[in-house]
């Protein structure tokens, strides 16, 4: 049994033993509701899915068997209800819960091809059905989460079925269908026992492979890195030691920081297309979980992982330090949070297994435990005082965690952390930041200084110091309470709680087991409560006490606001407390209580007293409330009153005569001391009895005060008393009960996973009502609920006031005690009895049973529910005839309403807020699952028994919310009691009220009335539509009927109900009258919702009982609305457009149905073929989403498969004939591009449109929300990555070339032949725009592949294509460039299939242009050329194509140094796409012309063109450079003949290499580098040499491929050769050139190079600094080593310098490398102080009197290093001698605050 459940109050506890056998039943019922052979049955099914979920949510004890057949039949229903998208959400989220609950428990296989049918379907067809986009994205999560949740159950085999089918996608890389593929494998691959022998390492080669295919993208990233982390997770038998390398290279760089002065994201990252993102939702930060995982996996004894880590860690911890922040921020504190966490668990589970487990050589012994701790406490210690609260919250978490693990290496750190923060008391967030982490790690020092660990460290000697630790830290806490310092003093708070918690007793008799030795509690808790007054006295209240009757009880400071920790601070402290100390608290706080009035700090006194009264309510009641209710008595027996609270109706109207009223200052002390009273006694209980005529005359006076907010303070002090009268609530919380084992004087926690009934676990003492307390509740009820109902009557009835203002006030005090009575007792007033159809209620003995929960004991009768329900119906009528404008008696009204109707409502609420405050619980009080301290491990995380019972009275809460509210919504013939509908009648009125508020308060009522009686909800639809129909509607009703429609609730409903859905669309569509803009926008955003959540029409729509099988009520429907979508009406456009909109989601609803005729579809598309050339652009756009979704056919298309090529005349389609009519009229489709043009905006500025957003400029927020009415996922075109620069931003609308493609495919050549003249005559149009719609129409024609393509591609297609090439125009080449590659795009998912047209188009592009052409044609035509290469699909290259492939490269290489600098670019980017496809396609093996075939020249072999580029580029840089450098010597050419000539070909040469960059930056951003990189390596040579020439182009591109290449990451041989060039490269003669090529080095950041001997001072500057950089990351003896050498050369220089006064002497080149070498040491450690840092620096600060440029190193080094350590100075300073720290001031010239 769940720890929770045993715990509840024991007449419930009882009651859940009934659970199992209701369950049973639940799982009979779902049973019987479904029939296998009808698929329609799944709805009968769904309403019981919240009754199981119930079940789960109730922690209930279910008997396997039971859960198994629910998951049994969830699968099947899942599986048949095919295109029923909401019945899969709501089953596949019940199976997730189930699946993940039991998921040890349950026996089961569950395959996975259906469930990836069902994703395909849904999601990646390209028309899927009209469900709006809400539902479509909670149907991709619920999927994909039952996908997760099965697949621990997929059977052995389906790994490798997984793999195979998958990776067929993942051949090409620069094709869309490989991120698709890379997120299935993701998603599908099991790593379950069954599946462990497909696992080996073969296959794991294969996935590094893939994983580097493409580089630098996020997304393809998370997707590896998370498979192959689940692999290290799940199976240890795989040796990954050889993998290390690259794995922890591939890990660094995912975190984006920025190295050197670079920038800290990818220059070039690969885009994903955006449906792909959004459906494997991938947030695109760093997969920090999936790389912490890894590595703490990856971890071996006697493995190398550890070293990598410890690389990593030196690398990225830098970016932890406060002064480093940035975007990385948020992944690296992520990263942090699951090291810990992860490593947690990993060593529970070694903890828990190491009995059985026969692996456990692999369990991690304490050595390698100490080294992963100490390399993340690196972290920790930069990550602490970060002003990120965020990473400073997760880096006090984790020091806890680590500190169970470790206490020897993280408790000194700690402690030293701690003092360091008290001394410099001036940051505060410091203060905060050590004070929480002490809290957090409160418990292990308890134990660590119980226990006699040996303490290894220099600064806290031995145990004891930890309990000194402690007394400081509790002593120091009370300087901590601070009023104006609220974070400082909530943390302080949370520490001493955190103490306390785990102390048994407070006490002062300081015996041998004492905790914190020598501590004398009683002056302690003196010093705390003096302090703790001072700080309520000073409290300033966060906001004026808002008036009127919504004012909460307590308006709270920041105490009670931002958390729970100063109430559980309080109530820990007082139960703790022994008796002696007890007492002493008690008379000191009873005394304040009384003594002082602070209305800012009416909850904080409150809780206060209310801690006390928890703690002992006998001793507590006397000295706290009975002095309270005494000087309230005597206050307000002198006060004036009303006499409305008496029985005394007859004199009223006389006695408002002489209305006196209370002084201000009376009034606010008789409120605060009421509100402070209501707060301290609700726990008071059974004690409480004693002063029973105290209170009621205190309650009765306060009523009967003549001041509102004293009725108000009386209101809550009613409602709290009879809330402790009769609830259930655990009393005695936070007494110690249970000591630990291992010292007396801590207190044991409790882990709620080992919980057994038969453990001896104390369970907590309830409050059970007493008979008196029932009988004075019952009392209570008689005075103010009962007599105030008959006062309400009357007033209402028998006008008794003469006078309006004493009228309403008699009002509000009477509806205000009904009220408060209500919000009391809550549900311990029985609830309505439900009426049934045939009159007949079921036995009132047996009520049906679901779970237990109950409130508290029962009072009243459900007859005094019923009685109040009539009164107040009443008296709603006639508050809205006489008092309309009232809103706080209208809001009262309500209020009453909602607990009337709403049984267990407020529970609920109650439930949900306390869910909030605990969904931050403290790692304070959690102490972790392993504990290696006092060596104790559990199955879970151990809490205090006071945090447990916490939670059990949370979910006995909960409980009672729930025991009844499910009842009756199951059976078929229970309504709700006329009292609801009456209420509801009211309520509806309400909804439709002129204030905001009493609507807005109504409909939450309404709302949840009708949730829980969805048979209501019909009549509503019909009321408010109508509201929305009527014309004569005020705007107030139209804004209240709206707000009610769009709830989901009624949405929902619509879904099943053909008269509400009827009238709903008609409601809105007949609404164009309403004048208001506010009442307009209402409407269309409920449209607007209407559409993102659709889930489909009901079922009967098409078959109507009336015995019409052939859905004329359909048809009629249909028709109605079809008369408002044509243009002609006179409605508003947007309503044409919502009609229109109407019209599309009935068509396509109706596809599915056999009922349904096809005349009516095909009605539907004509009509919106007819809309294309519509007048209104947002109709034409939305014509086009309707005619992608119903041309669905195709019958026309040609079939590879298919023997005859295609499907001549056999079938024909529906739509045919309809559409033949319409498009054969004279000029269709001219008048169609040309209304389609117009949706072309072309802006002069250059604007980056996104494909799609059809000229977002025109429309409002609304209106493009009805347009675009889901991801159009057509638009997902083009399916390979767009990253050309060439080809523009293009507005090319891929939906348009879609639907002339599927208009030609379903009706055949006629559509061409209509088509022509008008495309022909568009082609050759001067206008921008028309050119785009021609574009698009071409494309969907030359891509459509009907029979008889072919025949008119050659007679009249070429010629327009070869008119398109030779046009000399330029603006609409991006278009063109589109079209083209619309038009070659390859067919079916992965793009394999060649379309028909492809090779025809491609010998059309590769004929040779004549010689007279302008140059701009030449680059388009090679543009177009590139455009086709990228859509070419390479690993399945024909001979043809291969051939081709190698014909373009001969023509390219041999053009490379074309004149013109926009041809060169188009050559580069060609080049670059034609090589990467011969690569790819030779590694499938089918390359036959890579051997043979050399040209006849033989110097340009286009086999060997990789050697060729190699070989001519280091030729041309020799040329290149001498030639820079005979310009800088201005060599006259006039005398020299032959230097002209040469001259003529160093310009060839420089174009050449212009051309070889292009290729190079196109390669690295398209992605494609991967099969070029030994090419790309080669040419690192003339990249890094060119970066300064006298030629800027040259030298600019060389600086932009330069970028790119810093961030390429590449594998060992590459590294290889690039580390033999660079060396060469950094003894180049050219300082020019060895200054680039270090900076390359500081990003390739692999090899260290002690070249700091140097001639040129530049270059020596900036390999300091990458020295710098290298020495954080590197080899540690190394590094050792170099620090040696440069402190003893630079020691000789000094030395010898003093021995000779002639400086001169050494070569000043030699001087300033050893100060920058010194200078490299000290600034490569910048936060830290070791020890040898000292005399480095001080030794570094002595070379400050040099001469230029050796000062000016010194001087930046030594600012730089007092900048990096200004945070720690007043204690690094420590570590200097006095003579260090004179020489370090000399070095400044200003004076510094350091010295």
């Amino acid at each position: 049994m769940h720890l929770y459940n045993a715990w509840l109050p024991p007449p419930v506890a009882e009651e859940t033993k009934r659970e199992k056998e209701a369950f049973a039943g639940v799982v009979k019922s779902v049973k019987e509701s479904y029939n296998p052979g009808d698929a329609e049955s799944v709805y009968a099914t769904l309403k019981w899915i919240s009754v199981i979920d119930l079940f789960v949510k109730a922690k209930s004890e279910l008997p396997v068997e039971d859960v198994s057949a629910v998951v049994e039949i969830g699968l099947e229903l899942f599986q048949i209800s095919e295109n029923k998208l909401y019945a899969q959400v709501r089953w596949g989220n019940i199976l997730v819960k189930l699946l993940n609950k039991y998921r040890k428990k349950l026996s089961l296989k569950v395959q996975w091809r259906p469930l990836y049918d069902t994703l395909i379907r849904s999601h990646f067809k390209r028309n899927t059905g009209p469900e709006g986009w809400r539902l479509r994205q909670r149907h991709f999560e619920a999927v994909t989460s039952l996908v997760r949740s099965c697949r621990r159950f997929f059977p052995s085999g389906s790994a490798l079925e997984i793999w195979s089918e998958f990776r067929s996608l993942m051949e090409n890389p620069w094709h869309n269908a490989s991120f698709e593929g890379a997120g299935f494998v993701r998603l599908f691959l099991p790593t379950n026992f069954e599946n462990r022998d497909f696992f080996h390492h073969e296959w794991i080669k294969i996935c590094l492979d893939h994983w580097g295919s493409i580089p630098n993208c996020q997304f393809w990233n998370s997707q590896w890195a998370s498979v192959t982390a689940r692999v290290m997770k799940n199976y240890n038998f795989i040796d990954w030691e050889g993998f290390l390398p690259d794995l922890f290279n591939i890990y660094l760089n995912m975190f984006e920081v920025p190295v050197a002065n670079g920038s800290g994201s990818y220059p070039f990252s690969i885009d994903v297309p955006r449906n792909t993102r959004f459906l494997f939702a991938n947030r695109t930060v760093t997969p920090s979980k999936a790389v912490a995982k890894s590595i703490v996996f990856l971890l071996r004894p006697g493995g190398s992982a550890q070293k990598h880590f410890d690389n990593l860690v030196n690398l990225l911890e830098q970016y932890y330090h406060p002064s480093n922040g940035g975007r990385w921020t948020y992944s690296l504190e992520r990263f942090l949070f699951h090291l810990v966490h992860m490593f947690q668990k990993r060593l529970q589970n070694e903890q828990l297994n190491k009995d059985v487990s026969e692996q456990s050589e692999l369990f991690l012994p304490q050595s390698d435990r100490a080294s992963f701790v100490n390399a993340v406490l690196k972290f920790i210690d930069r990550g602490q005082y970060s002003k990120n609260d965020q990473l400073s919250e997760t880096v006090a978490d984790a020091t806890s965690i680590l500190s169970y693990m470790e206490p020897s290496l993280v408790l000194p750190f700690l402690a030293s952390r701690f003092h360091m923060a008290l001394e410099t008391m001036t940051a505060t967030h410091q203060l905060k930041s050590a004070v929480t982490s002490m809290a957090f790690a409160g418990r292990s020092l308890f134990f660590t200084s119980l226990s006699a660990l040996p303490m290894n460290s220099d600064s806290v000697s031995g145990a004891d110091s930890f309990g000194e630790l402690l007394m400081i830290s509790l002593s120091n806490a009370l300087l901590g309470m601070d009023a104006n310092d609220p974070p400082k003093t909530l943390a302080t708070m949370q520490l001493i709680g955190s103490l306390f918690s785990s102390m048994s007793t407070l006490d002062d008799n300081s015996n041998e087991g004492s905790v914190i030795p020598s501590f004398l509690f009683s002056e302690w808790l003196d010093e705390f409560l003096s302090r703790l007054f001072s700080l309520l006295r000073n409290l300033e209240p966060s906001s004026v006490l808002n008036e009127g009757i919504s004012s909460p009880s307590t308006s709270g400071t920041f105490l009670v606001e931002d958390g729970p920790y100063y109430f559980c601070m309080l109530e820990i402290l007082l139960g703790r407390l022994s008796d002696s100390l007890y007492k002493q608290a008690l008379k000191r706080i009873s005394k304040f209580v009384t003594t002082n009035i602070l209305p800012g700090a009416i909850a904080e006194v409150g809780l206060l007293g209310c801690a006390c009264i928890h703690s002992n309510p006998h001793e507590a009641v006397v000295q706290l409330i009975n002095p309270i209710l005494e000087s309230v008595m005597s206050s307000l027996k002198v006060s004036p009153t009303t006499g409305f609270a008496s029985r005394a109706i007859s004199n009223a109207s006389s006695s408002s005569k002489g209305k006196s009223t209370l002084s201000p200052a009376l009034e606010t002390a008789i409120e605060y001391q009421l509100k402070v009273l209501s707060v301290a006694i609700s726990y008071g209980g059974p004690a409480l009895l004693h002063y029973k005529e105290q209170f009621k005359e205190v309650i009765f006076s306060a009523f009967d005060s003549t001041s509102w907010k004293v009725n108000g303070a009386g209101d809550h002090v009613l409602r709290s008393l009879l809330g402790s009268l009769v609830h259930y609530y655990p009393i005695d919380q936070y007494k110690c009960v249970s000591h630990h084992s291992f010292a007396a004087s801590l207190e044991e926690w409790i882990d709620k996973k080992d919980f057994s009934l038969d453990k001896a676990v104390m369970a907590p003492k309830w409050h059970v009502p007493v008979e008196d307390e029932i009988s004075f509740a019952n009392e209570l009820l008689k005075l103010h609920f009962e007599s105030a109902l008959d006062d309400l009557l009357t007033i209402c009835q028998s006008k008794i006031h003469s006078d309006p203002g004493s009228e309403k006030d008699h009002l509000k005090v009477t509806l205000l005690r009904v009220d408060s009575s209500l919000q009391g007792v809550l549900s311990c007033l029985p609830d309505f009895r439900p009426s049934s159809k045939n009159g007949m209620v079921k036995e009132p003995g047996f009520p049906p049973f679901l779970i237990a929960g109950a409130t508290g004991s029962s009072i009243g009768s459900s007859e005094l529910r019923e009685k109040a329900a009539n009164i107040i119906h009443e008296s709603c009528k006639y508050l809205l005839k006489e008092k309309s404008d009232d809103s706080i008696l209208l809001l009262l009204v309500i209020r009453i309403m909602d607990t009337l109707g709403n049984y267990g409502s407020s529970e609920y609420e109650e439930w949900s807020n306390h869910r909030q405050a605990w969904k931050l619980e403290s790692t304070a009080i959690v102490e972790p699952p392993i504990n290696f301290i006092v060596s104790s491990h559990s199955k879970g995380k151990r809490r205090p028994r006071w945090a447990l019972i916490d939670k059990a009275y949370m979910h006995n809460t909960w409980r009672s919310s729930q025991s009844s509210y499910h009842l009756f919504r199951m059976g078929g013939n229970t309504f709700p009691s006329d009292h609801v509908t009456v209420l509801m009648d009211d309520l509806l009125n309400l909804c439709l009220h002129s204030y905001e508020t009493v609507r807005g308060l109504a409909a939450k009522c309404i709302l949840k009335m009708m949730k829980k009686w969805p048979s209501t909800i019909s009549n509503c639809v019909l009321t408010l539509a109508e509201n929305l129909r009527n014309p004569s509607a005020p705007e107030n009703a139209v804004l209240g009927s709206c707000a009610v429609l769009s709830s989901q609730t009624v949405l929902k409903r619509l879904t099943t109900d053909t008269k509400a859905l009827s009238s709903f669309l008609l409601g809105i569509l007949f609404s164009s009258h309403h004048e208001s803009l506010k009442a307009q926008k209402a409407i269309t955003e409920l449209f607007v919702k209407y559409n993102i959540y659709f889930a489909g029409v009901p079922r009967s729509i098409w078959q109507e009982p009336g015995g019409h099988a052939d859905g004329t009520d359909f048809s009629n429907l249909v028709a109605e609305i079809g008369s408002m979508s044509f243009e002609n009406s006179n409605v508003h456009w947007r309503y044409n457009l919502m009609a229109n909109r109407v019209l599309l989601l009935l068509a396509i609803s109706s596809r599915y149905d056999t009922n349904v005729s096809t005349k009516v579809l095909s009605e539907i598309a004509g009509h919106f073929l007819k809309n294309l050339k519509s007048q209104l652009p947002q109709t034409r756009i939305l014509a086009i989403s309707a005619l992608n979704m119903l041309l669905k056919e195709s019958p026309y298309k040609f079939l590879a498969e298919n023997s005859h090529g295609y499907l001549h005349g056999e079938t024909k389609s529906s739509l045919e004939g309809a559409l033949r009519d319409i498009f054969q009229e004279e000029g269709f489709f001219r008048e169609t591009l040309n209304s389609l043009s117009n949706v072309h905006i072309i802006t002069d500025v250059d604007t980056t449109t996104s494909r799609g957003h059809y000229g977002s400029s025109l429309q409002s927020f609304a209106d493009k929300s009805i347009t675009r009415f889901y991801f159009d996922f057509s638009a997902s075109w083009p399916r390979t990555p767009s990253w050309i620069s060439l080809f523009g931003n293009d507005t090319f609308y891929s939906n348009f070339a879609r639907i002339f493609k599927r208009l030609i495919q379903e009706c055949g050549m006629p559509v061409l032949l209509a088509l022509k003249n008008a495309l022909e005559e568009f082609v050759n149009a001067k206008e921008r725009s028309k050119q785009c719609v021609a574009a698009e129409a071409f494309a969907g024609v030359l891509h459509s592949d009907v029979f008889g393509v072919s025949e008119a591609w050659d007679s009249w297609m070429v010629v327009q294509l070869e008119n398109i090439i030779h046009s000399p125009s330029v603006e609409s080449i991006p278009e063109w460039v589109a079209s083209i590659r619309y038009a070659v795009t390859g067919k079916g998912k992965s793009g394999t299939r060649a379309p028909l047209l492809r090779s025809k188009v491609i010998d059309c592009l590769m004929k040779p242009l004549p010689q007279t052409v302008t140059t701009s044609v030449v680059a388009k035509r090679y543009t177009f050329l590139s455009a086709v290469l990228i859509e070419v699909y390479p690993p399945r290259m024909s001979e043809l194509e291969i051939q081709g492939h190698h014909k373009l490269l001969e023509e390219l290489l041999s053009n490379m140094s074309h004149s013109s600098a926009q041809v060169r670019e188009a050559i580069g980017v060609t080049l670059s796409v034609l090589c990467s496809n011969l690569r790819l396609c030779a590694s499938f093996g089918n390359d036959p012309l890579h051997e043979g075939g050399t040209s006849s020249e033989g110097t340009e072999p286009a086999g060997c063109w990789d050697q060729y580029l190699v070989k001519r580029a280091s030729e041309s840089v020799t040329k290149i450079q001498n030639l820079s450098a005979s310009e800088t010597l201005k060599i006259p050419i006039d005398n020299i003949s032959e230097s002209e000539m040469s001259g003529d070909h160093s310009q060839d040469d420089i174009k050449w290499m212009e051309t070889l960059f292009h290729f190079i930056i196109s390669s690295l951003k398209s992605g494609r580098s991967s099969v070029l990189l030994d090419v790309i390596v080669d040419l690192l040579y003339p990249l890094i040499s060119l970066q300064e020439t006298s030629n800027k182009d040259l030298s600019n591109l060389a600086k932009a491929a330069f970028e790119l290449l810093k961030w390429r990451v590449s594998g060992e041989p590459h590294i290889r050769k690039a580390v033999s060039i660079i060396l060469s490269l950094a003894n180049d003669p050219n300082w020019k050139t060895r200054s680039a090529t270090l900076t390359f080095l500081r990003s390739f950041m692999y090899r260290m190079l002690d070249k700091v001997f140097q001639h040129d001072w530049l270059v020596r500057e900036h390999a300091a600094a990458v020295l710098a950089g290298l020495m954080k990351g590197g080899d540690e003896d190394l590094v050792e080593d170099f620090r040696r050498r440069a402190y003893g050369q630079a020691n000789i220089i000094l030395r010898k310098k003093k021995q000779r006064s002639m400086a001169s002497a050494m070569p000043i080149a030699s001087v300033h490398g050893s100060i920058l070498a010194l200078a490299a040491c000290v600034l490569s450690v910048p936060y830290d102080m070791p020890s040898w840092l000292p005399e480095h620096v001080t030794l570094l600060a002595r070379f400050v009197s040099e001469p230029s440029p050796l000062k000016s190193t010194v001087t930046k080094a030594i600012a730089e290093f007092r900048r990096t350590h200004a945070d720690t100075w007043n204690v690094q300073k420590d570590a200097f001698t006095e003579e260090q720290l004179e020489v370090l001031a000399d070095t400044s010239s200003s004076s510094s605050y350091f010295a």
